[in-house]
């Protein structure tokens, strides 16, 4: 080997030395950052905490409506299985999208203090639509009762079609109580045009679900 090729080969060992040092202490700089200098700004949250309560608590309120739904006794008039099969469906699709949000927003499908998003100022001075509702975490509105199901599930014919319709219309109506007080608390957004959309579609079913009671001669639950 003469002179020459072993400067030459010298320069390369210290060049390429040179180039795994400098490689290290980059990576020494990427790993040591978040511990030397702070973030100046985190994640956006996806979802607020009172949108995160909304999706909670009325998924958990359509549940119950899916849970009327199967126990209604399959011999009733077809003008109610169709009405009973349609809130079904719609309801059903709500829950995944509900449930889908809570997802993104790495939440508990699960309401452990039901209506507590509701503890807002506005409601209080400006939704009077919602008297089942007079403190943050009470029950949701327009929810059965154990006994008012398993009573669903023993009638046939007439009387569960009249039972039916009242436990479902004074459920409806609960259910856009709570969608007229998300309305009310959310800003803008997704979960606020779901909010309406529940508010159109339940209002419009509880008149149909009046008008079927009265053909029955009967009266809708206080």
């Amino acid at each position: 080997m003469t002179e020459t090729t072993a400067r030459q080969g010298n320069r390369v060992r210290r060049s390429s030395g040179s180039a795994v040092l400098v490689l290290a202490l980059l990576a020494a700089g990427v790993l040591l950052r978040p511990l030397l200098i702070p973030e100046s700004h985190s994640a956006p949250q996806v979802l607020g905490q009172v949108e995160i309560g909304f999706c909670e608590d009325m998924a958990a309120h359509h549940e119950q409506a899916l849970l009327m739904v199967q126990r209604l006794d399959s011999g009733v008039d077809p003008t109610v299985r169709r009405l009973a099969q349609q809130i079904g469906d719609a309801q059903r699709m709500e829950i995944g999208t509900l449930f889908g949000w809570l997802r993104l927003a790495n939440a508990s499908p699960d309401s452990k203090h039901p209506m507590a998003w509701t503890n807002s100022a506005s409601t209080a001075a400006h939704d009077h639509s919602m008297p089942a509702m007079t403190a943050a975490g009470t029950a949701m509105p327009g929810m059965a009762t154990q006994a008012e199901l398993d009573s669903l599930a023993a009638a046939r014919g007439k009387d569960a079609e009249i039972l039916f319709l009242q436990l479902m219309l004074r459920h409806h109506r609960g259910g856009v109580a709570m969608a007229k007080a998300a309305d009310e608390l959310i800003g803008s957004g997704p979960v606020k045009e779901a909010a309406r959309g529940m508010i159109t579609t339940q209002s419009q079913e509880a008149g149909l679900m009046t008008i079927m009671l009265a053909q029955r001669n009967a009266q809708p639950l206080s």
